[in-house]
């Protein structure tokens, strides 16, 4: 995908509306109405609102300043998922800010999530980029604490941590629904922002995690993206319990899943990154396997079906890390889409060409 390809929809202003407010598509040129008390313009929040199961995928910035990786990254999903997520120095790496892809994908159609880390900026610059995104037309925000700077790849960063994810979305809400700064500063408009954050549920002790959903809600989480969801029983104990709170009727939970590559890989993930837990039962089955890039698939293409049979969870989360052109593969082959098509720029293209 260039820059070109969509030169004539962004110096359209008919099309430029269009894009934007374009609720979703259930079938390419059937939209579906738009849904009353959404709180910003994105089809994400429209789509969850609407009852429909949701996809979102996500994509790591590049490492450059060309805006057509961006895009390159961003086309694999078309057709196949509701929203994509923009990572914000994820694993303490630098690469192009998740404010600036987000706004690249905005202006173009798609319908970015942007995450922000509290490990980088303090309040100021956090209250400042919401703002800016919101201007580029993102409309969606996931709110997190961020991961240690010494996993990275700038281990000599300081860490600023002025906020974490739960009062990131107090701000969030400050801002939104007060139209106010933390200070108390009066905003002349307020950042119109559908906003979440995240929970690991298989950090330990597990039966606090409910209890971190509770509160997350309570700061203004309006849809939730889990960690790796490996364990089914583990999962389906946490939602058993969000449901009986009534969680689920208070935000949109989408649980996360992700393709391994391998054993090797799989056993890494499990010893290295904390709140992952993969069991011995998938691991075998990889080690088992003849080709165990495509079984890491087909388990993924699994715990999607498995995920969407669980009350209470409203979609899925697919993170396949060097793995994204499998992504819209997987998910069709999951048949969680039913018979509904998610927006795709093609979707613009054949409006514009009719």
């Amino acid at each position: 995908m260039s820059a070109n390809r969509f030169a004539i929809f962004i110096q359209d202003s008919q099309v430029k509306h269009a894009i934007h407010h374009h609720p979703f598509v259930e079938h390419p040129g059937s939209p579906l109405p738009v849904l009353e008390r959404h709180v910003s313009q994105g089809r994400f929040e429209r789509v969850l609102k609407a009852g429909t199961f949701a996809v979102t995928a996500e994509i790591a910035p590049p490492d450059s300043a060309e805006p057509d990786e961006v895009y390159r990254r961003a086309e694999l999903f078309d057709g196949a998922v509701d929203a994509i997520n923009a990572t914000d120095g994820s694993g303490g790496n630098c690469h192009m800010s998740s404010a600036a892809v987000c706004a690249l994908l905005s202006h173009i159609g798609y319908s970015p999530i942007m995450q922000i880390s509290c490990r980088d900026r303090n309040r100021i610059g956090i209250q400042g980029d919401i703002l800016g995104a919101a201007a580029m037309g993102v409309c969606n925000v996931l709110a997190l604490t961020g991961d240690d700077v010494s996993a990275g790849d700038h281990p000599e960063a300081k860490p600023v941590f002025d906020l974490d994810s739960i009062s990131l979305l107090t701000t969030i809400r400050t801002m939104r629904d007060d139209s106010q700064f933390l200070s108390g500063r009066k905003l002349h408009v307020a950042p119109k922002l559908f906003a979440g954050s995240s929970i690991n549920p298989f950090v330990p002790p597990v039966e606090n995690r409910v209890v971190q959903l509770q509160k997350k809600i309570e700061a203004g989480a309006e849809f939730i993206q889990t960690q790796y969801c490996f364990d089914m029983p583990m999962l389906k104990s946490m939602m058993t319990r969000a449901v009986d709170l009534g969680l689920t009727e208070k935000t949109y939970i989408l649980a996360g899943v992700g393709t391994l590559a391998s054993d090797k890989t799989a056993q890494w993930i499990r010893t290295h990154v904390p709140g992952v837990h993969i069991p011995d039962a998938l691991i075998d089955r990889l080690k088992g396997a003849e080709n165990q890039k495509a079984e890491g698939q087909k388990i993924c293409v699994e715990l999607m079906q498995q995920v969407q049979e669980i009350e209470g969870i409203k979609g899925v989360h697919v993170m396949a890390y060097k793995q994204e052109e499998f992504v819209a593969e997987m998910v069709r082959a999951s048949g969680v889409l039913g018979d509904r098509t998610p927006w795709a720029p093609e979707q613009i293209e054949s409006q514009q060409s009719a």
